[in-house]
């Protein structure tokens, strides 16, 4: 049976193409949608560009037809623009609130056309319980929706006889085919076990092609004075320092190392081994809690609060001590050496970049297309590492489920360019792993 799907605002503004995600069924548009999409579109942000582009995809439909009266689309179904002198009921203190308009179209719609199901779609959850509340099936807008705890880990586990351990030791690879039958994908890590004695264990890497099982990299002396602490840690180092995987997302929550582990490994590549030019480092920027207004200066002195985190971090891979920065020693050593490029994500769009180790930090914080726009970027033999924490989210248009970071780990699940690891324990300091695990 066919279904009507009325799109409100906020659907259209996270993707513009989702008219075309419902398959052969009929989309209703409301007029009030379309009002409110025209408020956006002078804007220079990513919403602006969606509105633009829902403009001129709606009206290269009208083209084939009346959108008052439907006009046909790819996927089988129809377009629809739609009004209402409809009102809710006055107990719900409606007034002439455009939400209230969006939602009375879809009220009408479900008893005017009885013979098909009408689903309300918005991201707004308050506007969903108004749905409910009035008797209409109301849903969100996520065709890949993943929380963050099934978030795929880029970890297993798999039990199996010590003696095949002993193998996997002594030719420092396996083929998988030798395992116990598992969802093999490349670049996961696996923890042997041994059946038998719970101390006999072996980490592996698969390949990119997921076949073989292979020993990770032997570390002498750490990356710039940083020793993987536990199991996770171990991992993060391993995909950081291997240039053939191209982009590597390091999940996880405050105080896992995510941050530190990536700057060393980049600094590593960049400056003790001259595999990159340079490493570029960025994060997209919002506040936690009230913003504090503008701020003066250039681009670098209005960047600096908000870097100030990865500052810290290479202050601490410098081991600098308290007479070295009387002395002024400090992270602009590496700036004026060429070694480290710190740049707003502002400025990324249409940009070329290659041969540089780019790291993106906070990246749960960024929408799907703009995590896009950023690897889209990246030029030949160029690697990039998004870190970020799935729980702390402060842009308001993303959750947990689709966030670039998620979106990205998602998405490059399976190819071998890519490898992720979600990290659990923090390695920041008793209070800081104490906080994480009890507020």
């Amino acid at each position: 049976m066919k279904k009507n799907f009325v799109l409100d605002t906020n659907v259209l503004l996270h993707d513009p193409n989702a008219i075309l995600n419902f398959e052969d069924n009929d989309v209703i548009i409301p007029i009030y949608v379309i009002e409110e999409i025209d408020r956006f579109k002078k804007e220079l942000s990513e919403l602006g560009r969606n509105a633009r582009v829902v403009g001129r995809m709606i009206d290269d439909y009208r083209i084939s037809g009346q959108l008052s009266k439907g006009v046909p689309m790819p996927t089988g179904g129809s377009l629809r623009v739609v009004f209402t002198n409809r009102q809710l009921p006055a107990e719900m203190g409606i007034g002439q609130k455009m939400d209230h308009r969006i939602l009375a179209v879809a009220f009408e719609l479900k008893e005017a056309d009885r013979d098909r199901p009408t689903i309300f779609i918005t991201k707004d959850v308050n506007l969903r319980i108004k749905a409910d509340a009035l008797g209409i099936t109301a849903q969100d807008y996520d065709t890949e929706r993943v929380t963050a705890d099934e978030i795929f880990t880029g970890v297993s586990e798999l039990r199996l006889p010590g003696e095949k351990i002993d193998v996997f030791y002594q030719q420092n690879s396996i083929d998988i085919g030798e395992l116990p039958e598992f969802d093999a994908v490349p670049n996961m890590f696996i923890h042997l076990k041994d059946e038998m004695a719970e101390n006999h264990t072996a980490l592996g890497r698969l390949d990119p092609q997921g076949r073989r099982l292979n020993t990770l990299l032997k570390l002498r002396g750490g990356i710039w004075g940083i020793q993987p602490r536990n199991r996770e840690q171990t991992f993060a180092v391993d995909l950081l320092l291997d240039d053939r995987v191209k982009l590597v997302t390091l999940a996880g929550k405050a105080g896992t190392g995510k941050t530190l582990l990536a700057l060393a490994a980049g600094l590593h590549k960049a400056s003790d081994e001259g595999a990159f030019q340079r490493l570029l480092v960025s994060r997209p920027i919002f506040p936690l809690g009230r913003d504090i207004g503008f701020l003066p200066g250039d681009v670098e002195d209005k960047l600096n609060p908000w870097m100030q985190p990865i500052f810290d971090n290479l202050e601490l891979l410098l081991n600098l001590s308290r007479k070295d920065k009387r002395q002024g020693r400090s992270y602009r050593e590496l700036m004026d050496m060429g070694l480290i490029e710190i740049e707003p994500l502002t400025y990324i769009r249409g940009r070329s970049i290659p041969n540089q180790y780019i790291i993106i930090d906070e990246s749960q914080n960024l929408t799907p297309h703009e995590v896009k726009t950023i690897i889209t970027r990246a030029g030949d033999q160029t690697k990039i590492v998004l870190t970020g924490d799935l729980y702390q989210i402060d842009n308001p248009y993303v959750d947990s489920s689709n966030n670039g970071l998620s979106y990205i780990v998602n998405r490059f699940r399976g190819n071998g360019i890519a490898g992720t690891v979600t990290l659990r324990k923090g390695e920041r300091s008793q209070l800081a792993e104490a906080a994480s695990d009890l507020l």
